[in-house]
């Protein structure tokens, strides 16, 4: 039975999630039971994505991508796929009519990780965040709104800022493990060497910009969605704190992290400021 299969994917994405990552799949268990899976769904297919270029080093990386790429076009177009991941990613895609365009964006950005190693421009730079985080804080937020185009259009800037957001931090605390072990530079104009104090600062001020920009999108989210997006984005914030905090030579010699005490305390924080109705 077709449903069986289902089921079982839709675990495999959930179990992903809770894998690997144990504070967005906390985020994620605070949204609504309805739209849980789906957001498991989206980020088992990028995780995947994205391991492939990342972590796969001693296999044909390029290989693999594009047997991936190949594989999601059959999912998509068939609306069934023998490998789980993709399965599940595709019903969520029919379920809430994901543009491919979003889908074909983040590709091509986890493409560009195959071989691009700098990013020498802002545009370049923008470009490829567009790809690898603000189209997933799209896909997102066509599952969030529930088919109501006019929300999707008013939150689209906002939901894309946050993905932003997530991303540059991410990009910030992972700068030794990009710089050292993929031989990677996100940040243009910037000289990883020599990381000094302004440079960090500046990189920090564009993020917080984002930041701001996405909390005007997460205060008119449906409920089912708004207290799940506000802890991952309070849980975001509090890692920009501590890299803000830590000197530029310490960033790039240490991977920052918020302890589990500190995660439990920040949850606890948002579940009444959303039950307080303050956001």
């Amino acid at each position: 039975m077709k449903s069986i299969f289902d089921k079982i994917s839709f675990d495999c994405s959930r179990n992903v999630t809770q894998s690997y990552s144990t504070s967005f799949s906390s985020a994620v268990k605070m949204l609504a039971p309805s739209i849980r899976q789906d957001i498991y769904n989206i980020y088992g297919f990028v995780r995947f994505a994205d391991e492939i270029v990342d972590t796969f080093h001693e296999y044909n990386k390029e290989e693999l991508f594009y047997g991936f790429e190949k594989d999601l076009k059959l999912a998509l177009q068939n609306k069934i796929s023998l490998n789980p991941i993709l399965n599940s990613f595709q019903d969520t895609v029919s379920k809430y009519s994901i543009p491919h365009e979003l889908i074909d964006a983040f590709m091509k950005s986890m493409k560009l990780d195959l071989f691009k190693t700098e990013y020498k421009s802002v545009e370049e730079y923008n470009d490829y965040i567009y790809g690898s985080a603000d189209v997933v804080g799209l896909m997102c937020l066509k599952v969030f709104v529930k088919g109501d185009d006019a929300l999707f259009e008013k939150l689209k800037n906002s939901a894309m800022r946050l993905g932003s957001a997530f991303q540059k931090v991410n990009f910030l605390r992972d700068l030794k493990a990009d710089f050292e072990h993929l031989n990677r530079t996100y940040f243009p104009n910037t000289d990883l060497n020599q990381l000094d104090e302004a440079s960090k600062m500046k990189i920090i001020e564009e993020i917080e910009n984002d930041f701001k920009a996405g909390y005007e999108g997460i205060v008119s989210l449906p409920f089912e969605a708004k207290f799940g997006v506000y802890t991952a984005y309070v849980y975001y914030k509090k890692l920009l704190s501590k890299l803000k905090k830590t000197p530029s030579s310490e960033i790039k010699n240490t991977r920052i992290r918020v302890p589990d005490y500190e995660k439990y305390g920040l949850f606890a924080k948002c579940y009444f400021s959303y039950k307080l109705n303050i956001i």
